[in-house]
């Protein structure tokens, strides 16, 4: 808001100078305007001489364009002022039509100078950079003639009474800066900088000076003011290079915000390739024994004061980089300890990440009782692996051999190159305590994860491993969709049966039914007799369980089929008794349960306790044999499906009925 009202102002005072023509008085100094034009002129020259340098050492089409703004806007307006009246002319037509003639060419470079310009684009304009030096310096040649050589042109002639200009055209110069002043600023909302918010400040200033410089009123105020607009203008523009210079202590990169986006980009690379250049050379310079001042100092113009305190300053930034990346190596050890990696893997890739900080680091694990190398390398001997096993460390060959251990017991060695600090020697028994416990965590989820997922379904193990108090008692309520399944005439297979052919029938159904369960996402809560009941949506979260749910009822059913004609083709054959095995029978609903551990401190399960799942059992033991029986909570969920109605059914332990679905398939399956 402050920066708008300081562009207003001047547009406030030349209309209320034209305005109340009382206050519009004269002031006829020919002298004073033209020192005046001489310092502005020669101002921007400079500036247009300093952003074509960095043009050139940049490669860059934008501070080109800039360059030509400055110094075709300096170049007509030196015109101006050597046609000053009274000093080499008279009052000719040319001293009125420099200074719109300048502005309005500066104008076109101006807008140029803001568009986003490509690659090709780029490319073109800096290709074209002598055509338009050339063209720049015949147009302020050939206006100067014209102007400055009496009775050559119209130019040199005297001024028409009621003042000259550029007419229409003007107010496409004035539309120009405007546009040039947007363009920049949505660039410096990008790339904020001094200098680019006092470029947008010139296009806008020099907008209004072609605005001021319409009224034609010869050395009234309203005629100096747009003399003073183009004098802050440029003044701004050189302030604010020069306060940037001032911080940074060097001008060879005080126009880089005003460069394209590839410019920058390039620049910022080569800044980063410098710095670790730097970081390289001082990571070398115990290697070298080359103080860094001499390897440095010349390419990156440092002064003697500047190389001593970069010269004291390598050893310490040196080491703290080398700190840096063990202390990371450790951290990426400690991450990949991942639950389920096995222990080939995780070994090769901890190995992988530490040689990149520590060196050539090596492993060795207790094989038939010996320190065998993981890899390629000689065993260790028997005494290293005595000494290791007491919990020493083992300095040989320049070398530090520190013990790996799981529960307590030698486990393998990890052989790092000995370090010449005390820091070292800790940063290698952090390193080999981490490999310790990585090495153990593996072994240890190995044996649990065999133990735990024979026993329980793979969603409650996880859990419990990446979260044991999960195994606390109680629980929480959550919207599940409960399966129920169970083997209608089980009772009357096991009256005609051994105990062994039912066992055998049994692992037969539950390892058709147990994948299409778990393949869908869902729990496995428990197996009671021929009963089985599965949750989805707990432990882990879904959005989508009751669809889930259904689908894995339907592929269990299919499951199922498909044993049952097994069954049928070997009893044919003979290889079993020609006895009719029982049929499943699924329910579904959805609802709200209570799902959590239940038992006691000594003994607990996972389960699910609540209406949601009494109702699923109620459907089950409802449905005909082969089929799935849904609950109006599934059936709401699931979308389309092709159902048939069961009307409101009465369930055993329920006071209000019950309105239910024979599912015969989900809507685009091939069931």
């Amino acid at each position: 808001m402050v920066w708008a009202i300081h562009l207003v102002l001047p547009l406030l005072g030349l209309w209320l100078l034209l305005a109340q023509p009382a206050l519009d008085v004269e002031w006829h100094d020919n002298p004073s305007h033209f020192a005046l034009i001489l310092v502005v002129a020669g101002v921007n020259v400079v500036l247009g001489g300093l952003v074509a340098r960095a043009s050139a050492r940049r490669g860059d089409a934008r501070l080109l364009l800039v360059s030509l703004v400055f110094l075709s806007s300096a170049g007509f307006f030196l015109l101006h002022g050597l046609t000053t009246p009274g000093i080499f002319v008279g009052l000719t037509l040319g001293f009125e039509l420099a200074q719109p003639v300048g502005l309005t060419i500066a104008s076109a470079f101006a807008f140029a100078s803001a568009l986003p310009l490509g690659a090709g684009a780029a490319r073109a304009v800096l290709r074209a950079r002598a055509v338009l030096w050339a063209g720049l310096a015949a147009a302020l040649a050939a206006f100067g003639v014209a102007c400055l050589a009496p009775g050559l042109t119209p130019l040199s002639g005297p001024l028409p009474p009621h003042g000259a200009g550029l007419g229409p055209f003007a107010l496409v110069g004035v539309g120009l800066y405007a546009a040039s002043a947007l363009m920049m600023f949505r660039l410096h909302r990008r790339r904020p900088a001094a200098v680019l918010i006092s470029l947008i400040t010139a296009y806008a200033l020099l907008a209004e000076a072609m605005v001021a410089g319409m009224s034609h009123r010869l050395w009234h105020l309203s005629w100096w003011e747009w003399h003073l607009l183009l004098t802050f203008a440029f003044l701004f523009v050189a302030y604010s290079a020069y306060l940037q210079f001032r911080r940074e202590g060097a001008a060879g990169g005080l126009f880089d915000a005003v460069a394209l986006s590839a410019t920058a980009r390039r620049v910022q690379a080569q800044y980063e390739e410098a710095l670790e250049e730097l970081v390289g050379h001082l990571r070398r310079r115990t290697e070298s024994g080359v103080p860094v001042a001499t390897r440095l100092a010349g390419r990156f113009r440092l002064t003697e004061g500047q190389a001593a305190v970069l010269d004291r300053a390598g050893a310490a930034l040196a080491a703290e980089r080398d700190l840096s990346e063990r202390l990371g190596a450790l951290a990426d050890v400690g991450r990949q300890t991942r639950v389920g990696l096995p222990e080939p893997e995780l070994l090769a890739g901890v190995l992988d990440r530490v040689r990149q900080a520590y060196g050539d680091v090596r492993l060795s694990l207790m094989r038939d009782g010996r320190l065998t190398p993981y890899g390629e390398g000689p065993p260790e001997s028997p005494h290293t692996a005595l000494a290791l096993a007491e919990g020493r460390v083992v300095l040989q060959d320049g070398r530090a051999i520190h013990p790996v251990t799981v529960k307590g017991r030698l486990a393998g060695a990890l052989s790092v190159p000995a370090g010449t600090t005390a820091q070292d020697e800790a940063l290698a028994a952090a390193l080999a305590g981490q490999v310790s416990i990585s090495l153990e965590n593996a072994r240890l989820y190995r044996e649990s994860n065999t133990l735990f997922r024979q026993y329980m379904s793979p969603d409650v193990a996880e859990s419990l491993l990446a979260d044991p108090g999960q195994a606390a008692l109680g629980g929480s309520l959550v919207e599940v969709t409960a399966l129920f399944a169970d083997l209608r005439g089980f009772t009357s297979f096991s009256e005609r049966v051994s105990p062994g052919e039912i066992v055998e029938m049994l692992n037969r159904y539950h390892s058709a039914a147990v994948p299409c369960v778990l393949g869908n996402g869902g729990t496995i809560v428990q197996f009671v007799g021929d009963a089985l009941l599965a949750l989805f949506n707990a432990p882990a979260r879904q959005e989508d369980h009751a669809a889930k749910a259904v689908r894995a009822a339907l592929e269990m059913q299919d499951a199922a089929a498909e044993v049952s004609r097994q069954v049928v083709s070997e009893q044919a054959a003979g290889r079993i008794p020609a006895v009719e095995w029982p049929t499943f029978r699924v329910g579904v609903n959805t609802g709200t349960a209570l799902v959590g551990n239940i038992g006691s401190p000594e003994f607990r399960g996972f389960n699910a306790m609540g209406d949601a799942v009494n109702v699923a059992a109620r459907l089950q033991a409802l449905a005909e044999p082969g089929t799935v029986v849904i609950g109006q909570a599934t059936r709401d969920l699931i979308g389309p499906a092709r159902v048939v109605p069961l009307g409101d059914l009465s369930l055993k332990g329920k006071a209000r009925t019950v309105r239910a679905y024979h599912l015969v398939a989900l809507e685009g399956s091939n069931g």
